[in-house]
């Protein structure tokens, strides 16, 4: 039985294994990388934009998300632990900007569950605007 969300969102095959292949190959890297998914208004199909980049650091990531539209960012962030013991989380950043319409937020609402499952990440943050982004490394660590 699937549930509704996922009746209503949709991701490609190629999505599916880049999903997969992006975090068994971020696990290994010794730097920050993150990705931008968007939903497609018409299809309702999550995605990456056309350039699917892979972004080396939250600054790349802030100048990227629009001013308006909701985004999901996956983000792998390799840190080192007090104890120091090294730290790969793996995390989905929900980015909703105060100034988006209804309708994106429930869009982007209504498919967090399913982008967390589906991406296997270990947990989300939600972020209101790119600043937000530099609390990230802070909040992963206090973790």
């Amino acid at each position: 039985m699937m549930s509704s969300e996922a009746r209503l969102y949709t991701f490609s095959q190629e999505t599916k294994d880049h999903l997969r292949k992006f975090r068994l190959t971020t696990s290994r890297a010794s730097g920050p990388q993150a990705v931008i998914y968007m939903i497609d208004r018409k299809t309702h199909e999550i995605r990456q934009d056309e350039d699917k980049v892979v972004y080396k650091s939250l600054e790349e990531v802030a100048d990227d998300l629009p001013d308006n539209s909701p985004r999901y960012i996956l983000l792998s962030y390799p840190l080192t632990l007090p104890d120091g013991r090294l730290s790969v989380p793996y995390v989905l950043i929900y980015y909703l900007p105060n100034t988006c319409n209804a309708e994106s937020r429930m869009m982007y609402a209504g498919a967090k569950e399913l982008m967390r499952n589906t991406s296997q990440a270990g947990k989300v943050f939600d972020i209101e605007s790119s600043e937000d982004l530099e609390e990230i490394p802070r909040r992963l660590a206090s973790d």
